[in-house]
């Protein structure tokens, strides 16, 4: 009986939240006979006694292990706090951010600026929401040049693919470097007429991310605009 789920838990409709009498159905949810269930998929809310599902929409809620894109917006003495595109900034300490020995009172910046952005990695996340991030992972670094666009968070699951299908075709038709941050801050490198083909492609996605069949018509639509033939990815629907 109580609770079945964690306050800031994500949870899918339908998923049972509380049993018993003790919770009071909220914003988001519905009894049936003993339990409350999620009626929408968002965040777990607990006001008072209700039991709230707040409507995710799009809105980055930082999670252990995610894969992030993130904006320098202050320097400390410790490292670097970074916007992660959420109600939460991150924390990047000089330990996290490389294996370089920087001496107290260094210049910072020398490593990450101002507006500098980074794909990092959340390491750490508090119930207090305090996150942690790391760039001492292959793969894991600043980001020169390009453009960095704000994709809905719900879709980066279908721009990215599966086992990253669809962001491969979209690099393999414009020739883009891509990196698609789980907070739904998308990088693109490359000149730019293929830097716009490969945005209108990530925009067509999100559009159309409900469709079945949305990676033929994604491949069709690069074809047709760079007049290239798309080798066939695997693991497709």
């Amino acid at each position: 009986m109580g609770l079945a789920v964690q306050e800031r838990e994500i949870v899918v409709p339908g998923e049972t939240l509380a049993s018993g009498m003790d919770q009071l159905p909220g914003a988001g949810t519905y009894r049936e006979k003993e339990n409350i269930y999620a009626s929408r998929l968002g965040i777990v809310y607990l006001d008072g006694r209700a039991v709230k599902v707040i409507p995710l929409s799009g809105v980055y809620v930082p999670k252990l292990g995610d894969t992030i894109v993130c904006k320098v917006i202050d320097i400390t003495l410790n490292g670097w706090r970074l916007d992660t595109n959420s109600a939460y900034s991150a924390m990047l300490t000089l330990k996290d951010a490389t294996s370089d020995y920087i001496s107290r009172g260094a210049d910072l910046t020398q490593y990450y600026a101002l507006n500098d952005y980074v794909v990092c990695k959340v390491v750490n996340v508090t119930s207090q929401m305090l996150v942690d991030v790391s760039m001492r992972e292959p793969g894991l670094k600043k980001l020169v040049g390009g453009r960095v666009v704000k994709v809905n968070t719900n879709k980066v699951p279908r721009i990215i693919g599966k086992k990253g299908s669809m962001v491969s075709m979209i690099k393999q038709a414009t020739g883009c470097r891509i990196v698609v941050g789980q907070n739904g801050l998308v990088w693109l490198s490359g000149d730019m007429d293929n830097e716009f083909l490969a945005l209108e492609a990530i925009r067509l996605i999100e559009q159309n991310s409900h469709h079945a069949g949305l990676t033929g018509t994604i491949k069709s639509f690069l074809e047709e605009k760079t007049g290239k033939k798309i080798v066939e990815v695997e693991h497709h629907e």
